[in-house]
């Protein structure tokens, strides 16, 4: 079954683009039931028989989010050093010394948070500190290292920040709060890593020869849907939502009730702050879903795998098909599309976990999400 949802998947895949982008062991076991260090809604379980339990049929229609294409993979990384190489040309002597760190700076490795301004310490360069050019150089390194959809679904998450007004406190949002910073020097052959984050969303990009990894980042939105200066509705995660609302819709009721955890959303279990950190799995074996709904399940997964380059991501992809029947899917919270609702993908070398936030307000408005490597994280398993 695996190899048909693989060759049915490549061929969506190939079709959609013919039409348009370690750290140290683990050193602590986390129960996906255990509180994390932010306050935890508590769940109750629910059986599948108070959901839904009348399955709605799914097809593997929907365009794939990377392309796992056979061929031979170009080499992304030359682009990437020249990009941040440019960056780093613009910069005067002070805030060169500012912006890089050591390889071996761990902490500055670490430094990274959902808070906003004024609610976490961050070192580097402040965005708004930095002049036109500069920001340009930046983002050109982003494109570089990131998919069409990777670089405009983050942006999008950043951008959200600027409609927020200053919460008090001294805390701060914005863009113009998000930091900037290299660790280690750029090249093409020894490991070095470029980060940029703030408030709702952190991409760390570690680069070790042809090879990079995107974990750990933070992929939240608050809001999480938007109206733009051109008055159109942003929804930065709203495709990934609608399509674990649709996967979750087209589970059976026996399926429901192993996928199915809690009556309410929980928190994240792995976000910042927890790295090293194992989650155990729970939920749905992907090995008990239909060829449709592994499809749609590795169409989700690509959102996140898909965040990088499709040259990078299609290697990523793939290991990830390799340990699909140790894949496993997890949701809290009712199945009517719109709730808040928090559901967790995790693998040999994946975890996503995406939270709505019980803060006041409408939860389904603020998101915090998590999409790491268990096994690679800042490139962990590049460098040993």
């Amino acid at each position: 079954m695996k190899t048909k949802i693989i060759v049915i998947w490549l061929l969506l895949a190939s079709l959609w683009l013919a039409g348009c982008a370690a750290g140290p062991a683990p050193t602590a076991t986390i129960s996906a039931t255990t509180a994390p260090t932010e306050a935890e809604v508590v769940s109750t379980p629910i059986s599948a028989a108070t959901e839904t339990t009348e399955a709605t049929p799914i097809a593997a229609t929907t365009p794939a989010a990377v392309s796992t294409t056979a061929g031979a993979v170009q080499d992304a990384t030359p682009a990437i050093v020249a990009a941040a190489n440019a960056f780093l040309a613009t910069l005067s002597d002070s805030e060169r010394e500012s912006v890089l760190f050591d390889w071996s700076d761990t902490d500055q490795k670490q430094r990274w948070s959902n808070l906003p301004e004024g609610g976490f310490e961050r070192d580097g360069l402040m965005w708004g500190n930095l002049s036109e050019t500069q920001q340009n150089a930046w983002l050109a390194l982003m494109q570089a290292t990131l998919s069409p959809e990777g670089y405009n679904r983050v942006i999008a998450e950043w951008t959200a920040d600027d409609t927020l007004e200053n919460g008090g406190r001294g805390l701060q949002f914005g863009s113009q709060y998000y930091w900037v910073a290299l660790i280690g020097t750029p090249s093409e052959t020894e490991p070095w890593q470029w980060q940029w984050g703030g408030h709702h969303v952190t991409v760390n990009a570690t680069i070790v020869g042809p090879n990079i990894s995107l974990t750990p980042s933070f992929i939240g939105a608050q809001p999480a849907t938007y109206t733009d200066a051109n008055g159109n509705t942003v929804r930065p995660l709203g495709d990934i939502e609608d399509e674990a609302f649709a996967l979750v819709n087209s589970l059976d009721a026996t399926q429901q009730q192993a996928a199915i955890m809690g009556a309410t959303s929980i928190d994240l279990v792995l976000g910042p702050g927890q790295d090293g950190k194992i989650l155990q799995p729970e939920g749905l074996p992907a090995s008990q879903l239909t060829a449709d709904q592994q499809a749609a399940l590795l169409h989700l997964i690509g959102h996140y795998a898909g965040l990088v380059n499709d040259e990078d991501a299609a290697a990523r992809m793939a290991e990830i098909e390799d340990g699909l029947d140790e894949t496993y899917f997890a949701w809290y919270g009712p199945t009517t599309a719109g709730s808040a609702v928090y559901f967790r993908v995790t693998g040999p070398t994946i975890v996503i976990e995406y939270s709505p936030q019980q803060m006041g307000g409408n939860a389904a408005n603020h998101i915090h999400g998590i999409y790491r490597d268990p096994t690679n994280d800042y490139g962990a398993a590049y460098t040993q």
